[in-house]
């Protein structure tokens, strides 16, 4: 071996070992009840995964879904396991659509036409939603089951990407960069691969096989993933105008990834790919331009959900409290802003400096096919990113209503942020004490002046170090922690003679001569097409 090498080498074995053993970890989402309005978004969207076209004898019929094998049937199944996991319900409909699957997938165990020689993108994309469904699922019930058609997928479908992912067509010049709607389409043939208008949904695919990969291991499992990740870095994401959700899923894997095999590099690979995002791929609302560097196009909930997804993961292996504070914007600027009145999930026109549109409004209703049922792993990972655990630490990076029991220590957490900006409160309660716990540690909540930190009605210095006041003690039944706070309005300058206000974590837009109101809204059904909905947000 070069002797250069050993101490670069070192090095990085030394950070990969650090990533498994010291990033926090969110606290299973069965030591919460999640209250407020999350909950209420929770319940909604479960609601709406109920409803008749996402029940068994729907959800396998719809002609929405021909050209994406598997697409719905594995949104659905994730969907349903998130909510139900993040309300604690019991779904009616779950194990009924996983009792169809044998009816509708083909021979080998997978969805769609038996391979032929020739790669389907879109359908390595959808079979992915199944992948991540499954593992969900049995990540949740232990259904061994669920485990024998995960390898099937993997065996019958993935293994005949060995040797042809590496080829997969990344050229800018070749591929078909200005086609496709809200619903991907197939546009071309390139030798050995069908492909998408959504360019690189291939990675979607890569994700869901990182996901079993965790569950069933194999070395050659592992080969074929490095396969396609190495080709995944190879894309030049705005060049080729990749499809921000795929790349930004693709990202995810990535993470899960770095946290199964212990290797770091890939980390900062992400940050990159990140960076790029909010560059040419996140329009000023915290949304997303459908396409990298397509300011023209729409925004899609299954992006937003990514994007909160990864600015989140990268705080908790980076340390960084900014992408914390970008994924506070994302939730309720652009994941809450797409919810809509019936629990679903819809497109919005993107405001973008780049085209000279100033305004937010409606595109599409609902995007039934896909974000509806999406939607419901943003908001589960919301309940779940409520609470993180580091050692004896016990982390709060958002502020919900919400109940926390673990292992013996109960802490009730209410608060009005961020929805009274004169008169913030964050109230933290302990109901039982446990030597499970040591520390608690508070962000500074987003925008927050004028702040007052409390324990027990003794003032205690609020002194934030990477985002975080640390707070330890033995805790005792009855302690109380208590911040005070307001929200003062900042004016962002995206480009000169631009501005953009927030308050606190809040956008604000206008309506005609109506006062400056949050983008933020709870499921209001005047966020319709029909109403003609349209907010402005730059001025």
């Amino acid at each position: 071996m070069n002797r250069f090498l050993i101490p670069i080498l070192a090095a990085c074995l030394l950070v990969a070992a650090c990533s498994r053993t010291s990033a926090p970890a969110p606290v299973p989402l069965d030591a919460l009840y999640t209250g407020g309005e999350l909950a209420t978004r929770i319940d909604r969207n479960f609601d709406r995964l109920e409803d008749e076209m996402y029940r068994p004898d729907s959800v396998f019929h719809s002609r929405l879904w021909l050209e994406w094998p598997g697409d719905a049937q594995g949104r659905i199944v994730l969907g349903l396991v998130c909510d139900a996991r993040a309300s604690g319900r019991e779904p009616l409909y779950l194990q009924t659509i996983l009792d169809h699957y044998p009816q509708f997938v083909n021979a080998q165990g997978y969805f769609g036409p038996e391979y032929d020689g020739v790669l389907n993108e879109q359908q390595l994309s959808g079979n992915g939603w199944v992948l991540r469904g499954l593992c969900e699922y049995y990540e949740w019930t232990g259904d061994p089951v669920a485990l024998d058609r995960i390898r099937a997928i993997v065996d019958g479908l993935f293994m005949h990407g060995k040797g042809k992912f590496r080829n997969y067509p990344i050229d800018p010049e070749s591929r078909r960069r200005n086609l496709g709607d809200a619903i991907g389409e197939i546009v071309y043939n390139d030798a050995d691969w069908v492909l998408s208008s959504d360019i690189g949904c291939v990675f979607i695919g890569m994700e869901g096989l990182i996901h079993a990969y965790k569950l069933i291991g194999g070395a050659e499992l592992k080969a074929l993933i490095d396969e396609l990740i190495a080709r995944f870095l190879e894309v030049d994401l705005v060049g080729i105008r990749a499809q921000t959700h795929a790349s930004l899923t693709a990202c995810r894997g990535l993470i899960r990834y770095a946290e199964i095999t212990g290797d770091a590099s890939y980390i900062p690979e992400v940050q990159k790919r990140w960076e790029l995002y909010r560059q040419y791929g996140m329009t000023e609302g915290y949304q997303n331009y459908n396409w990298f560097c397509r300011y023209d196009t729409w925004s899609e909930p299954c992006a937003v959900v990514d994007s909160y997804m990864v600015a989140v993961q990268l705080w908790q292996h980076t340390g960084d409290p900014a992408y914390l504070d970008q994924a506070e914007l994302i939730y309720y600027n652009g994941l809450c802003h797409t919810q809509r009145a019936n629990g679903g999930f819809g497109c919005d026109f993107c405001p973008s400096l780049h085209t000279g549109r100033t305004d937010i409004a409606v595109r599409t209703d609902e995007a039934s096919w896909c974000c509806t049922m999406r939607g419901a792993e943003g908001l589960s990972s919301a309940a779940n990113y409520a609470f993180f655990r580091q050692g004896k630490d016990l982390i709060l990076p958002f502020w919900r209503d919400c109940v926390l029991n673990l292992d013996g220590f109960e802490l009730v957490e209410q608060t009005n942020y961020p929805f009274d900006p004169e008169h913030g409160q964050i109230v933290l309660s302990v109901e039982r004490a446990s030597a499970s716990v040591r520390a608690l540690r508070l962000r500074r909540p987003y925008g927050a002046a004028d702040l007052q930190v409390t324990v027990n009605g003794k003032p205690v210095p609020a002194v934030f170090e990477g985002g975080f006041l640390r707070i330890a003690r033995k805790w005792q039944a009855g302690d109380k922690v208590r911040m005070d706070f307001t929200l003062a309005a900042v004016d962002q300058e995206p480009e000169p003679g631009a501005v953009k206000r927030l308050v606190g974590p809040l956008l604000y837009g206008t309506e005609g001569a109506a006062p400056a109101a949050p983008l933020y809204h709870l499921m209001d059904s005047k966020v319709s097409r029909e109403s003609g909905y349209s907010r402005q947000i730059i001025h």
